[in-house]
């Protein structure tokens, strides 16, 4: 499985942006997709993730605010990321899961700036 993420930038503090995460490979074995950020400094966290059958989690401090969607034609998981503030400023990393292996992708960088 294959990853590759896109969608990061600069945003100002209250804006929005959409990241993606193409799957290409072994797509069918892929039942748990998700987001995990990286801010300097710290560890590495769950940001949200989603299942094959759509159920998704987030964390708290996204809740409300950040929605997870999957495109299975697509092969694609997004991320849309609405009232952004600055702790959200990390690098966001896809990660897929099979039942016997964790991949993932590339990061992209979200900088809120206030």
């Amino acid at each position: 499985v294959q990853l590759q993420a896109s969608g990061g930038g600069l945003v100002q503090t209250g804006g929005s942006l959409r990241l993606s995460c193409a799957a290409s490979g072994s797509i069918s074995s892929i039942n748990v997709m998700g987001w995990y950020r990286q801010a300097p400094g710290k560890q590495r966290e769950l940001v949200a993730s989603i299942t094959s059958g759509s159920m998704t989690n987030y964390a708290d401090s996204v809740k409300g605010r950040f929605t997870i969607s999957r495109d299975n034609a697509k092969n694609t998981v997004y991320l849309q990321m609405n009232s952004l503030k600055p702790e959200d400023t990390a690098v966001y990393v896809c990660n897929a899961n099979t039942r016997f292996t964790t991949y993932w992708g590339k990061g992209t960088q979200v900088t809120v700036s206030s």
